[in-house]
């Protein structure tokens, strides 16, 4: 589908402010044709040639339409002045007056009414976007820079507006402007019409020529804001970084190389897109002074036009020529929003790999056990999970250690289904989860991370993302089970406390445990908690590891565990390495064996 189409899909559920739109333009067009007609009675009036009719005109008496429309208006004009010259200027500069006063006003509806598709099919577009971004899992997002995925959704969609949205009303005015003055240029003179029609595609032709680099140009342009963006948003997270290791030298090199490219592809994008205004320019005068020529020789030579339609005639020629320009250079803006509408629609149209089923099953709730069988898995061309097999019984909790890079993060994801396996199948009640309704899965869990993920809001607005209706009650009781219901209580507003970005104003321990707050208050039957100790104090892991105990007692839980000694009590310990089990059970079973299990506990007790 090509760009252009598919935007004005966005534009048809405001197709009645198109229509608006239309009719409102269609009335511009109308009074910009009377406005400059309405100089010639004007012209006749200073120049003393208003010889007006002795009776009103009628039709069956007229040579032509335009013979009765003008005979008729002489005629009023020497009713009303009684050969007073001054009366009858006045009315003929009133008559243009409310002409002009109506066609711009009629100007303002139009553009009134096309401002809500304009700025509706933006909102609709950056909303589709959105939803299709958040839907899209682990491995899209790893696979694209944030930076590009912001410009799409932010620079691509402005720049779709001001290309295609400003053009789409420039299609419709400007046409039936042209259309209105061309009528009443044939009226005035029909063989400097036709010279005029056809100007209008050879000067569309040559103008086509030079803009069909800008679609590529505006490609690398918007290419290059994405990768600054990306540069800008991995900086501000790494500032603490750079300036610890005094790279600000480093990173501004980097950066200063990024802004290079984009002035080059800019300066090039600008350059090319400038020369519509020339060519467009110097074209309209071309044809302004061939008016010129051939319309003189119609008044001094053939005498054939009066002086006065011809200045009339000059005048609707503009009006032509005008809006002619202004079409010529919405070629340009096409073409340079084409590469942004195509950028957007690689997203609108790019099918997750991880999708519910067409026909999905019922998902069980979980009465007997999840079961990992034969999983394989690989991060491209890596292989991270070989061979992998468990069984969770409900209401057991399954920890699994290892070295970094083993694939327990992995393992969790898959469970939740973030990724899906190359080989192998994960079920719940011997129903496969890939079977099942991807937002109905992930409803049976709640996941604590190693890096507790808050947002930029107040404490309460991000547990009510677990439980959007729980009561305050439902929420002083998810706080207490987290060990949280205190500090929250002595934060400047309590519970509606704005806890800043990644809620970086509280401490590493208290966003743990408004994490884990947030994953009480869903009350999920599985729990996953990835390291969900790892990265805290002493005494902060002290109330984090209470605050887990009391959240996985009579579910089922799967933990990521760094420091072992959070899973002791565990029903079962897997041991990994390199995606491979290598040793299994419980804690006293496992020192027995005096395996891999027993040296990271010696490693991490030596610490």
């Amino acid at each position: 589908m090509s760009p252009i189409r598919y935007i004005l899909r966005y534009a048809l559920p405001y197709k009645g402010y198109i229509a608006l739109n239309i009719v409102f333009n269609i009335l511009y067009g109308l009074f910009n044709a009377a406005s400059f007609l309405a100089l010639k009675p004007m012209l006749e009036v200073l120049f003393g040639n208003n010889e007006a009719p002795a009776a009103m005109p009628t039709r069956e008496i007229s040579n032509s339409y335009q013979e009765y429309i003008f005979d008729s208006f002489r005629f009023q004009i020497a009713d009303y002045a009684k050969g007073d010259a001054t009366k009858a200027l006045m009315l003929v500069i009133g008559v243009i007056l409310i002409t002009f006063l109506l066609k711009n006003l009629f100007n303002y509806f139009a553009v009134f009414f096309i401002t809500y598709m304009r700025n509706g099919v933006v909102k609709d577009m950056q909303r589709n976007l959105y939803k299709k971004l958040i839907s899209f899992p682990a491995s899209f997002h790893a696979n694209n820079k944030k930076g590009d995925t912001i410009s799409r959704v932010t620079t691509d969609v402005s720049e779709v507006q001001r290309s295609f949205l400003s053009v789409f009303e420039m299609l419709i005015r400007e046409p039936l402007t042209i259309l209105f003055a061309l009528i009443a240029m044939f009226a005035l003179s029909a063989k400097l019409t036709l010279f005029v029609l056809v100007f209008i595609p050879i000067a569309g032709w040559l103008i086509s020529i030079v803009g069909k680099s800008l679609k590529s140009r505006s490609e690398k342009v918007q290419k290059e804001q994405g990768e600054l963006l990306s540069y800008l948003e991995e900086s501000l997270t790494g500032i603490p970084i750079i300036q610890i290791f005094t790279a600000e030298n480093i990173f501004n090199k980097k950066f200063a190389a990024v802004t290079k490219r984009l002035f080059n592809f800019s300066n090039k994008l600008v350059h090319r897109e400038s020369l519509a205004s020339p060519i467009s320019e110097f074209l309209g005068v071309a044809v302004i002074g061939t008016i010129l020529y051939i319309g003189g020789r119609l008044v001094l030579v053939d005498q054939s036009m009066s002086g006065e339609e011809f200045i009339t005639y000059m005048t609707l020629a503009y009006g032509v020529l005008t809006p002619a320009k202004s079409m010529s250079r919405a070629v340009y803006s096409i073409r340079k929003g084409n590469a942004a509408a195509q950028r957007i629609m690689e997203y609108l149209f790019h099918k997750s790999e991880i999708q519910s089923p067409e026909n999905p099953a019922t998902l069980p709730k979980l009465s007997s056990e999840i079961n990992f069988e034969n999983i394989q898995f690989k991060y491209e061309d890596e292989t991270v999970i070989d061979g992998f097999n468990l069984k969770i019984p409900k209401g057991n909790s399954v920890a699994l250690v290892g070295a970094s890079g083993s694939g327990k993060t992995t393992i969790a994801n898959l469970l939740a289904r973030f990724y899906d396996p190359q080989q192998g199948t994960i079920s719940i009640d011997n129903t496969s989860i890939d079977s099942v309704d991807l937002k109905e899965l992930r409803s049976m869990f709640a996941y604590v991370t190693q890096d507790a993920i808050l947002f930029h809001d107040s404490v309460k607005e991000n547990l009510l993302i677990a439980k959007p209706n729980a009561s305050a009650k439902e929420l002083e009781t998810a706080l207490q089970i987290a060990n949280a219901f205190d500090f929250v209580t002595q934060l400047p507003q309590g519970i509606d406390t704005v806890i800043g970005d990644a809620g970086n104003k509280l401490s590493g321990g208290q966003k743990q445990r408004l994490a884990i707050a947030r994953a009480v208050l869903k009350n999920p039957p599985v729990m996953i908690l990835d390291e969900a100790t790892s990265a805290l104090d002493t005494e902060s892991e002290k109330l984090v590891q209470d605050a887990l105990q009391k959240m996985m007692q009579n579910r089922t839980s799967l933990v990521i565990a760094h420091r072992l000694s959070t899973i002791k009590s565990a029903d079962e310990i897997i041991v990994l390495d390199k995606g491979k089990v290598v040793e299994r059970g419980t804690h006293k079973a496992l020192l027995a064996q005096n395996g891999v299990y027993k040296k990271l506990i010696e490693l991490q007790s030596f610490d």
